[in-house]
Parts: C-alpha cells; structure tokens; sequence
C-alpha cells in the first residue's frame, strides 16, 4: 500500500505540472449593439409580426466582429466579440427598433413557436467593418423578405445597404459605428414593413 501511494504521488505531482503549461484563452471584450433610437408613438396596426434570424455565411454567423482589410480577405478584431452571433444580434436589434417606433407592437421572433399575420425574414449579406484606402466604414447588407404566415407566401422582397464611416479604427469606434449603422437600418426597414403590412 505504502509503494502504491510512493507511486501515485509523482504521477499526481507530473499532471498538475503539465497542467500548468497549457495555454490559456486570451481574455475577450464583449460588446453588444447599441441603439441611440428614439422612442415614438405612431398609430399602432392591427397585425402581428414575426421576426427571425436572417440567413448568412459560415463566418458571420459568429460572435466574431468581423473586419475586411482588403480585397476579399475577411478576418476579425482580435480579443473582442459581439454578445451573439451577429445574426441573434441583428435581429434582436429590429425587434427593438420596431418596439421603440410603437406601430407594430404585436411582436414575436423565431425563438417562440407563435403564430403570426408576417413574417420578416432574410439573408445577411454583410455585417462588418471594411478598410477603402484609410478610409474604413461599417457596411450592413440585409437581403429582407417579408412572408405571409398562413401560407409562407413572400409578399415583399428588398435590398437594403448602410454604409456608416468610422472616425476611430479603435475596436470601441467600431463598435459605434456599428451601432450607429443598425439605427439607419432599423428605420429604414420598419418603414418598409409597415408600408408592404398596411398595404397587403
């Protein structure tokens, strides 16, 4: 028993050594996407609406808070990510828009299996900041598509683009623009849902 316990001792000693020269992970800042978006109180409609995740690549559908370079390398801010892969993030963000403009107020997302009169829908095409030159700007590419819930049938379908300049290439300055970004969005396609919504 005494030989046994001679023996166990190094061998415990030899991993707790080992373990100690694994790497650790590098420490990450989390950002979410703010919002500077005013409240209002339009007249409210009388269908509900639900919104979902947009569809989108492999690489952006990440917490990574993705950065272009140059040509058509896409890398990433290193040490830094978004709260959720950007896109929880994008649409949790018009959710909130359409909450704070107060038209359409019967809400829901694709985390609940409500029933809804249309549905918001899409593909995300570009979530990230881009260098022109010394120029870098945020870009928001959103391919949206709103579907009637009887019957999925698509109702309407339209491209929209943000281009937001950054003023500090520091992560924090990014990380603004972005916001910034996802309010010139945010009331450009609420907008629209409210008109093809009224409409159909």
């Amino acid at each position: 028993m005494k030989r046994a316990y001679q023996l166990i001792v190094p061998v415990a000693l030899a991993l707790i050594s080992a373990c100690s020269i694994l790497p650790k992970a590098d420490p990450s800042d989390v950002y979410r996407l703010a919002s500077a978006q005013a409240t209002s109180q339009g007249t409210p409609v009388s269908w509900s609406l639900r919104v979902t995740k947009p569809q989108t690549s492999e690489f952006l559908d990440s917490p990574r808070i993705a950065v272009v370079p140059k040509g058509d390398l896409i890398s990433s801010y290193a040490n830094s990510r978004w709260s959720d892969p950007a896109p929880v993030l994008l649409r949790n963000r018009l959710l909130d828009g359409f909450q704070r403009d107060g038209r359409v107020t019967l809400l829901s997302s694709d985390d609940t299996n409500l029933q809804a009169d249309y549905e918001l829908g899409g593909q995300l095409q570009a979530f990230q900041s881009q260098y022109r030159g010394n120029a870098v700007e945020v870009v928001i590419r959103l391919d949206a598509r709103l579907v009637r819930g009887s019957d999925q049938r698509i109702l309407a379908s339209r491209r929209f683009e943000v281009r937001q300049p950054v003023s500090d290439t520091q992560v924090p300055g990014v990380v603004a623009a972005f916001g910034q970004a996802g309010d010139q969005l945010n009331k450009q396609v609420v907008d629209w849902v409210v008109s093809q919504g009224n409409r159909a």
